[in-house]
């Protein structure tokens, strides 16, 4: 099966990146036939730095390979160099009515946080529809608040092959549990990086500073080092982190901390973080020496991507009847 998916190069990455995108990206390109992208034409949808988005770009690609992708099977590529994406986005908004794009709730809560909103942070489904679109995707890995901009996806492509014949592939979201990371400073909001850093431990962080984070995580009332998100919402939170790194279940977390104070929990949880990202900290150290290797990767995944988009776009073109030069 084909899996298509991308994320926006916004800063460094988190364990929430990771747990809830990467990790499972890496699983995935052991058996199906993966793209995976720099979603950096949607990072232009909200306020950027040219300078800063162009380092961040690279900075991305490095990552993604420091990470554990391998460019052996995947293809990886920066989505503004397939000119495709953009040309497929516009005919797809042509075709849907605007209200299916007011209706999306990420665009909703992304306009209050913004002065003026811009037409692209409202066309940003279109975009996402031609990302999967384009590559006749059969599954896209993304987190629950991107659950109705697929579901969307999926409309566009019904009603496209309805209109005007079989040309899409109606892809399927695919959910990582991983992506339900939550804030250390605030367990009921999602990890981010857009807040403030204390929320969140990046992929590549110093050793001092994820044990100090990780200490001043928030936690519960209570001693006890139980699983259950409504009632202890910070303490479930890092029992899920622990879980998911260490590769043990939830119970088996318990059990292990049974009759521990959830200072020991967190010294437990911050030493296995500082082993497992020490790994990623000096692979990427390594990748961001070979410049030439990172270059020619992205040259190969780019003609790969390049060519089934072509591909694509000329059938989308003949059943539209923007082909009349053939």
């Amino acid at each position: 099966m084909r899996v298509v998916s991308g994320i926006r190069p916004s800063g460094d990455l988190h364990i929430g990146n990771y747990l809830g995108a990467i990790k499972q990206w890496i699983e995935l390109q052991e058996k199906h036939e993966c793209f995976f992208f720099v979603a950096d034409l949607h990072a232009i949808t909200t306020p950027f730095d040219p300078k800063i988005l162009k380092k961040e770009i690279q900075d991305t690609i490095i990552s993604y390979l420091a990470l554990g992708l391998n460019p052996e099977k995947v293809t990886l590529f920066v989505q503004s160099q397939i000119s495709e994406h953009t040309e497929l986005a516009w005919i797809l908004g042509c075709l849907t009515p605007l209200g299916e794009l007011k209706r999306m709730t990420q665009f909703k809560e992304k306009a209050k946080e913004q002065k003026e909103v811009k037409a692209g942070l409202l066309n940003y489904p279109l975009l996402m529809a031609a990302d999967i679109l384009l590559y006749q995707a059969d599954l896209v890995p993304v987190g629950k608040d991107q659950v109705q901009h697929i579901e969307l996806t999926r409309d566009i492509a019904k009603m496209f092959n309805k209109k005007f014949g079989e040309t899409f592939v109606i892809p399927r979201a695919l959910l990582s549990e991983g992506e339900k990371i939550m804030s250390l400073q605030n367990p009921k909001k999602k990890m981010s990086k857009s807040g403030d850093e204390r929320e969140c431990i990046f992929l590549f962080e110093e050793p001092e500073k994820i044990l100090e984070k990780v200490k001043k995580a928030v936690t519960d009332s209570g001693k006890e080092i139980k699983y259950d998100p409504k009632k202890k919402p910070g303490i479930s939170n890092l029992i899920k982190i622990y879980s998911l790194f260490s590769g043990k279940d939830k119970k088996e977390v318990e059990k292990e901390f049974k009759g521990k104070t959830y200072y020991e929990f967190k010294l437990k949880l911050a030493k296995l973080l500082i082993e497992k990202l020490s790994h990623f900290r000096k692979k990427k150290e390594e990748f961001s020496k070979r410049e030439i290797f990172v270059k020619e990767i992205l040259e190969k995944g780019t003609k790969k991507a390049k060519e089934i988009a072509q591909k694509t776009m000329e059938e989308v073109k003949q059943k539209i009847g923007l082909n009349f030069l053939k």
